[in-house]
């Protein structure tokens, strides 16, 4: 029998580095939304890619972020943690020649891990000369001397081969978890219901808050026609003004890109219906976030 090799990969690091973006690409799937905004992934997600005898089980998580007092904070930083604790390799996602106290936050847990890290200096395509990198990667190499260094852009899917033949090196010889086809672990309900939430956060990231989620109150096929129900929950009566818009405008526009993704995601016709709930104080209270799906 052909061995076969399977291990589990952390993607991690600050808000907004992006990491939803290069778990997309490392894929050649979309399956996390994305956004220039930070505290747009709440969620650990797993992308499944499985290639001959290796299959690579990516841990996208939260930006782990500091001096955030919220329990929906509290959760994303959990989230995020207990993915370091138990992965085969951890790729830290930096932000070109940017270093923060946040970034510094995030390797105090990383290098407390076992896991091997390969820190992955992103956003290469910002860059005007890749001559600008030195000095970060001097000071990477020399604060992190065990650390493996390899600049990518997720975006343009710059030295992505080198980043996963690097991250192969890591991955143990087990059987594959999970059947070949299967990409993620998330549902329709649950992937549909981020879709909603990454148009929202792309268009209103400024105005509104994190304040917002999205409930599937109904899922349902008819034939090819996929009928999809979703209510948008805010915490005061301003963003829901917000959010509706003009006359109705920006909750239609909202609905017409989430629901163009659903149809690619779904590959049918999708009938997508949006209504917007006030529930004050939801991203505060465990018993509401446990309700909308957010588990330890």
């Amino acid at each position: 029998m052909t061995k076969q090799y399977c291990g589990y990969v952390a993607i991690v690091g600050r808000p907004n580095v992006g990491k939803s973006t290069l778990l997309n690409h490392l894929l050649g799937q979309k399956i996390s939304i994305t956004s220039r905004k930070p505290q747009t992934t709440r969620h650990n997600m797993l992308g499944i890619k499985t290639e001959s005898d290796t299959q690579l089980i990516f841990v996208d998580t939260p930006g782990i972020h500091s001096n955030q007092p919220k329990a929906i904070n509290h959760y994303m930083n959990r989230a995020a943690e207990s993915a370091i604790r138990d992965v085969d390799v951890v790729i830290f996602v930096v932000d070109r020649n940017v270093w923060s106290e946040a970034d510094e936050k995030v390797a105090e847990e990383i290098f407390n891990a076992k896991a091997p890290v390969i820190i992955a200096i992103n956003k290469l395509d910002r860059l005007d000369s890749k001559e600008e990198l030195l000095p970060h990667i001097e000071m990477l190499s020399k604060q992190f001397p065990s650390a493996q260094l390899i600049p990518v852009s997720a975006l343009q899917g710059q030295q992505l081969d080198e980043l996963e033949s690097a991250i192969k090196q890591h991955i143990p010889e087990d059987m594959h978890y999970f059947p070949e086809e299967q990409i993620t672990d998330k549902n329709q309900r649950f992937l549909t219901a981020e879709l909603v939430r990454e148009k929202i956060t792309r268009q209103l990231g400024a105005e509104v808050p994190y304040e917002v989620a999205v409930e599937i109150e109904s899922f349902k096929y008819e034939g090819n026609i996929c009928h999809i129900d979703a209510l948008i929950l805010v915490e005061r009566e301003g963003q829901k003004k917000i959010i509706i818009g003009d006359k109705g405008s920006r909750l239609k526009n909202i609905g017409q890109q989430a629901r163009l993704d659903m149809e690619r995601l779904l590959d049918c016709k999708v009938m997508l219906k949006l209504w917007v709930k006030v529930r004050r104080g939801w991203s505060d209270d465990d018993r509401a976030l446990r309700s909308l799906g957010y588990e330890d």
